[in-house]
């Protein structure tokens, strides 16, 4: 069993940045892929990006790649996602997701068992 509880997300304007923080309960963290999806209103919730349990892979969507870096520490049961020259299209709730070690269908919301309660992030024009 692993918690999840994101923080960091606020208000910001266009170009600027944020680094949200998701801060896992157990011990098992260090064997669980780490993701972070979106959801914005009226839409379904998304992938953003993932990145294996020793951190030595990464794998972005598109409308974030060059922008945002999604990192952990084992150590502190930490996973970041910094985001830098935010858009207004970035405006959502962000989730941070917890799945089994494996590198296949990453992006799908299935592939990962425990989620977050989510943090607002809002970018002004």
């Amino acid at each position: 069993q692993v918690q999840l509880v994101e923080s960091g997300g606020g208000l910001v304007q266009a170009g600027g940045s944020l680094r949200l923080s998701c801060a896992a309960s157990g011990r098992t963290f260090s064997t669980y892929r780490m993701g972070w999806f979106r959801q914005a209103p009226g839409k379904e919730r998304q992938f953003v990006a993932t990145i294996t349990p020793t951190g030595g892979s990464t794998y972005y969507a598109d409308s974030v790649k060059g922008r945002f870096t999604i990192s952990r520490d084992n150590g502190k049961n930490l996973v970041y996602l910094q985001m830098n020259s935010l858009e207004p299209e970035d405006t959502a709730v962000y989730y941070c997701a917890a799945g089994p070690a494996g590198w296949s269908a990453v992006t799908l919301r299935s592939m990962y068992n425990y989620w977050g309660q989510g943090t607002q992030v809002t970018v002004s024009s």
